[in-house]
């Protein structure tokens, strides 16, 4: 039998809706990988954002983050692989933004240390104010003056938040200018009331061509994967996997597509399928 492997969401789908893991979660998956069983996640976030919220597991597999731009190691800090958005693609996005309507994006990229790290102009817009304070202690983010695309950092993504009616001639623009050399995720946040993001990477820079990459780098192939999703950015997870999981608060577009759907985030859906799944013996968690 083929190895197989799980990669997991994690916002709406391995985390609750406070942003943190249950004790329960913790155990099946530490206890899970402990016995043998191969699980990651794959994620929009980068890897200081994800350890904040998930470092209680060891995930001793590589990570893909940034919504599938970079291949991770955790354990070893280090850089696997992944997809730079072209230097050059990057200042025209920065530039469109100013033009219409003045607004300024979060520019994701590694330095030329292989750091994370996230560049942004005075903060004076909500989404933007929420997102900056709902990482305290984050060391990627850096104030600038102006923003740019700095000699020696690969841009891995560049994030607009704001208000629908903010970011579509963005978008718009954007799209109209370099069509398919980018990926484009738009999007509405799940925890900033009325707020979009809208994200620009390169074109593999996506969860599906991440997947496969990672895959490559385990020495699997993408169909012995099972993924668990619950929003739009899991499309590429689910289109490139074998077996597609949702979890019961996934959008519809998500449910239709699955294999299977299963308890939501706040009820431990991910970790009660992997235990059921992969049936090893686990100790009770006291009250239990």
């Amino acid at each position: 039998m083929a190895r197989q492997a799980y990669i997991t969401d994690l916002d709406g789908t391995l985390l609750t809706s406070e942003q943190k893991l249950t004790d329960y979660t913790i155990q099946v998956i530490t206890a899970a990988m402990e016995q043998g069983a191969i699980i990651s996640f794959s994620t929009a976030r980068g890897f200081i954002s994800a350890a904040s919220v998930v470092s209680e597991i060891a995930w001793k597999y590589p990570l893909i983050l940034y919504n599938g731009a970079l291949i991770y190691d955790g354990m070893s800090g280090t850089v696997i692989d992944g997809y730079w958005l072209d230097c050059f693609i990057s200042k025209e996005i920065i530039s469109i933004g100013r033009q219409l309507g003045g607004i300024t994006p979060f520019y994701f990229s590694l330095d030329d240390n292989d750091r994370e790290r996230v560049l942004h102009e005075p903060l004076k817009r909500e989404g933007d104010v929420v997102f900056f304070n709902s990482r305290p202690g984050d060391k990627r983010f850096r104030e600038v003056d102006k923003l740019e695309c700095p000699a020696g950092h690969r841009t891995l993504i560049i994030t607009y938040i704001g208000l629908l009616e903010e970011l579509q001639p963005i978008h718009q623009a954007v799209q109209h200018r370099f069509g398919d050399k980018l990926q484009i995720h738009f999007m509405k946040d799940l925890y900033i009331k009325d707020h979009y993001f809208l994200e620009f990477s390169h074109p593999q820079g996506n969860k599906s061509e991440g997947l496969k990459l990672w895959a490559q780098h385990i020495g699997l192939e993408p169909q012995d994967i099972t993924v668990f999703g619950d929003h739009l950015n899991d499309l590429g997870l689910f289109a490139a996997a074998g077996t597609r999981i949702a979890v019961q608060n996934a959008q519809q577009e998500i449910k239709a597509l699955a294999h299977q759907v299963i308890a939501s985030n706040n009820e431990d859906g991910v970790a009660r399928f992997l235990e059921k799944t992969l049936m090893y013996k686990k100790e009770r968690i006291p009250g239990e």
